[in-house]
This record gives structure tokens, sequence and C-alpha cells, in this order.
């Protein structure tokens, strides 16, 4: 006699008594929904302001920028993004990591900077944070506290293989004076 991989539960086999569980439970949330109203909608302005009405703005579309990524006859690939108004101008930028889709190997990845113009939806690069030409491995990346943050993964010299980065670097972005300034939090170390 042959098992089946998932043993039978009994709750996946509906009943007429399920079906009527699932009727009552919607008529109560119909009958809920009918009860409780939203609020009238106003055309004022929200409180803070300009900044907090320039909050609610999209972030920039990955899909829509034009990254400065020469991928040749494979397509460039956005591995990762994140948002956060790292400028705080009230409107949020969108940072993300990008690569040449490669069909063997580990490629080397690019962080961009995104932001737009109020008004459009044309995104725009406007900081590169890591050149692919550095051939870093981009991980724990994130944004918050209108700052960048990541884990580079590199090589000590030319003579370590692509497969196997032996340096890692956290690296800290952080908007000053009009320009991404680069820390990193503790010294590199071997991996």
């Amino acid at each position: 006699m042959q098992h089946p991989a998932v043993p039978e539960l009994a709750h996946t086999t509906p009943r007429p008594i399920h079906w009527v569980a699932t009727a009552t439970a919607v008529s109560g949330v119909i009958a809920l929904s009918s009860m409780l109203h939203p609020g009238s909608a106003t055309a004022a302005q929200p409180p803070g302001g300009i900044k907090a009405a320039q909050a609610t703005a999209a972030a920039p579309d990955p899909a829509k920028a034009d990254i400065p990524l020469d991928c040749g006859p494979v397509k460039l690939v956005v591995v990762k993004k994140a948002t956060g108004d790292l400028d705080g101008d009230g409107r949020p930028e969108t940072v993300v990591v990008a690569h040449c889709d490669a069909s063997m190997g580990t490629p080397p990845d690019g962080v961009y900077v995104l932001t737009q113009a109020a008004g459009t939806t044309e995104p725009r690069v406007v900081a590169t944070l890591v050149d692919p030409k550095d051939r870093s491995t981009v991980t724990d990346f994130a944004v918050r506290d209108a700052a960048v943050t990541a884990t580079l993964l590199g090589y000590s010299s030319p003579d370590v293989p692509s497969c196997c980065p032996d340096v890692k670097t956290p690296a800290h972005w952080q908007w000053k004076g009009g320009a991404f300034v680069r820390s990193t939090p503790s010294g590199a170390r071997s991996v």
C-alpha cells in the first residue's frame, strides 16, 4: 500500500457546515461594514503642510530608470531595492542593487540612487554608491533613518577567484553637504 506524501486532513474536505460557517462570517462582515462609515473627504492641506504632502509622493520606479550599467547581450536585473527620504526634501528616493544577468558565476553589483522631480514619473540616477567595476557583491542591504547600509563582499587582490570573495566590508552612506558620504562602521575583515 502506498501512502501519500502528505496525510489527508479532516479539515481539507469541505462539508456543508463549512459553507454555512463561511456564509455566516461573510454576512457578519457585510453587516458590520454597513454600520461603519469613513469620514467625509476634504481638500484641506494635511497637517504639516507641503512636507507631509510630499511624503506621500510615489518613490521612483526602477523599471522606468536608465541605470548606467552596460550588460551587452544579457539583461540588467534589479536584485534589491529600498525606498526612503535620503536628502530630507520630503520625497522618497529609491536605492537599487543591480547587475547583469550572467548565466554563470556571481556578477558584480552596482548600487544606484534614483530620484524624480515633483510632478513627473521619470526617475533618474543621481548617484552611484557602488560601481560594478569594483567587483563587489552587495548583501545585507537596507535604507533606514535616511541612510543606506550594506555589506560589500570583495577581493583582496586580482588573484582571488571571482567565486570566492575574501573581504567583507560594512558600508554606510548618508546625504551630507549635497553628496552621499560613505563611512565604514567597522573595519574590513577577511571572510
